[in-house]
């Protein structure tokens, strides 16, 4: 027998054992992989973005689904919550699914856990569990803190600091509905026509195609599809939002021209396709922070007091002066301090694995869709060689 018949007569078992091996093991030993992102992800980023720093603009996280829908849902709350927090931009929260709000809770502390300088009532909001949803979506656009009156914590939104500039749709002008079912109608149907609301969704990849009717029309202006579309927004917040430049001291508020400091940088289509870009959004891990000559003169100027050690872990490697994070020892971070081991810790572009969720799990989902496609195409050829064989007899 030929291998097209052997594929024929092959007992399922082993199809089954060769499918879960591809999925197994690109989750436990990850590699990148090229993920290139997608007008509706990049448009929703970019929305986002543009609220940065301003105080009279937040955004809304709608959370309408329970633990069901988590594994392609959460990466996408996950990297929304990030890019909010890295970016200074105000996010508030809300489910009208009672199942929902131990979710917000869930990914707030998952982020959280990163970003010890982010508070409860001053960089975000959780309203909670909220009923009445026609109701409620109407009211914020007259008023957010007379409708929702309170946030998940018992305190009243007006005496809440992250209220200061924040009065309604006007200001909160863009609501995100994560959903595995019918994402975005409420906010479509009731807020956009009234108010003007800008909506978008995250939806799981079986519902996408339900969406993109609303994305043609001009009523959403973006989505995120699936782990795809978790994936892709996961590698924008890498090369934009948790960018640093090694020449700005981001511990002060204003330059010297009196402009302010934001982290990150902003969404740029030339810096998305260059070359160095890649090596911002790698899952692998990454334990050399490298930095130019000049570079690293600005990045150690900021550290007076720490000079001594700096220039004592750093190596010369092909024109480029590195750090190897591995030669920081327990004592030494102790010495040299917090701050300044995480900002090393950042010019790694050591992606923890939390932030790269979606992005591992793609690789999988793409080794198994590869292994099973060629097993169809296996087996019809020995399907056809088999009804050849047996017509010509």
């Amino acid at each position: 027998m030929n291998i097209f018949e052997r594929m024929q007569k092959l007992d399922p078992r082993w199809i089954y054992v060769v499918v879960a091996l591809a999925i197994i093991i690109p989750l436990m030993i990850p590699y990148d992989s090229d993920n290139v992102t997608t007008p509706p992800t990049e448009n929703l980023y970019q929305m986002i973005d543009s609220f940065a720093g301003r105080e009279d603009r937040a955004i809304l996280l709608s959370f309408y689904h329970d633990a069901a829908t988590m594994p392609e849902l959460f990466p996408m709350e996950v990297a929304i919550l990030r890019h909010c927090f890295e970016r200074n931009v105000k996010v508030f929260m809300l489910t009208w699914y009672p199942a929902g709000a131990p979710i917000i809770d869930y990914a707030i502390n998952t982020v959280k856990e990163e970003y010890p300088d982010i508070q409860s009532g001053t960089d975000y909001c959780n309203f909670g569990y909220k009923p009445q949803a026609f109701a409620m979506v109407l009211g914020m656009g007259d008023n957010i803190a007379n409708t929702m009156n309170t946030d998940a914590e018992g305190r009243k939104l007006e005496n809440l600091p992250i209220m200061r500039g924040i009065n309604n749709y006007s200001e909160m002008n863009l609501v995100i509905e994560f959903s595995g079912s019918s994402a975005g109608g409420t906010w479509i149907v009731y807020a956009r026509p009234k108010f003007g609301l800008n909506v978008a969704v995250g939806v799981t990849a079986v519902m996408a195609a339900d969406e993109y009717p609303y994305l043609q029309s001009g009523q959403l202006i973006g989505m995120l599809a699936g782990l795809k579309g978790a994936a892709e927004y996961e590698k924008l917040v890498d090369i934009f939002a948790a960018y640093r430049d090694p020449k700005i001291d981001y511990s002060k508020t204003t330059n010297e021209n009196g402009d302010k400091i934001l982290p990150g940088r902003p969404f740029g289509r030339e810096i998305l396709e260059d070359e160095s870009s890649k090596k911002l959004s790698l899952i692998t891990t990454q334990t050399h922070a490298k930095f130019t000559a000049s570079e690293y003169k600005a990045f150690s100027a900021k550290y007076p007091d720490q000079q001594n050690i700096l220039n004592g872990l750093i190596k010369t490697e092909k024109d480029m002066i590195e750090i190897d994070i591995t030669d920081i020892t327990p004592e030494l971070r102790t010495e040299m301090g917090e701050k300044l081991y995480r900002e090393i810790d950042r010019h790694t572009h050591n992606t923890l694995y939390k932030f790269k969720v979606a992005r591992i799990g793609m690789n999988a989902q793409s080794v198994a869709h590869i292994m099973i496609i060629v097993f169809i195409i296996l087996g019809n050829i020995g399907y056809f060689i088999q009804k050849a064989r047996v017509a010509k007899k």
